[in-house]
């Protein structure tokens, strides 16, 4: 007899994950992150194969990702203007680690990076912070030159590399407080949206509780 589960199976745990440290973080080419730098794929908990390959790093300088997507047959849809509605990568950042509140503070930040939709034709990337849902307090505004993103096509989907800056991020001070809460959306209309510690029906775009952990290390 099937048992049938009235909660995703990663609401039952709370992730930490290790971060590692890389130093340049960023040139010209993008992050450039190595296999040590791949996060773990955690919607294999619940019995499903992610089309996502996520790594991450860190260093004063702020924080760094990459993500791969694969197994696409159609391209991105990504608009500047329909955020909501575009296809990319969606970052949350807690610098307190916070997990016993359930409305965004001053420390808690969203970032949207897509594979396209800005410039001429729509073809640029993008990297945008958006404000969070039902926050209490949002962060700081940051400097214009503050977020980075570099794109590749591939014929069985994308790549993104991200860079978010140390002063894009309200309270970063990874010798005080080394650990972030993290949590990720890769939103896409063909395939589906992945998520990390947690996924739809509960509200990761808004409760840092349900949040898992970066832990930055050396």
């Amino acid at each position: 007899m099937q048992t049938e589960t009235l909660l995703p199976s990663r609401f039952l745990f709370r992730f930490a994950v290790p971060c590692r440290y890389k130093s340049p973080l960023w040139s010209d080419k993008g992050a450039e992150l190595d296999a040590k730098c791949i996060l773990p794929a955690l919607e294999a908990i619940e019995g499903k194969l992610s089309p996502v390959e996520m790594r991450a790093a860190w260093s004063e300088a702020g924080l760094a990702f990459a993500v791969e997507v694969r197994g696409k047959r159609q391209a991105p849809w990504c608009h500047e203007g329909r955020l909501d509605e575009s296809d990319g990568l969606r970052l949350w950042i807690d610098t307190r680690d916070t997990h016993n509140i359930h409305r965004a503070s001053r420390f808690c930040h969203q970032f949207a990076f897509l594979p396209a939709g800005r410039g001429r034709n729509s073809q640029d990337p993008l990297a945008t912070p958006v404000l969070i849902n039902r926050a209490k307090e949002h962060p700081r505004a940051i400097p214009s030159d503050s977020l980075s993103v570099v794109s590749r096509a591939n014929p069985q989907g994308y790549t993104l590399e991200c860079l978010i800056g140390a002063r894009a991020l309200t309270g970063f001070d990874p010798a005080e407080h080394p650990k972030l809460g993290f949590q990720f959306a890769v939103v896409d209309r063909e395939l589906g949206t992945c998520t990390f510690a947690i996924g739809a029906g509960l509200p990761y775009q808004e409760d840092p509780s349900v949040w898992g952990t970066l832990e930055l290390v050396k």
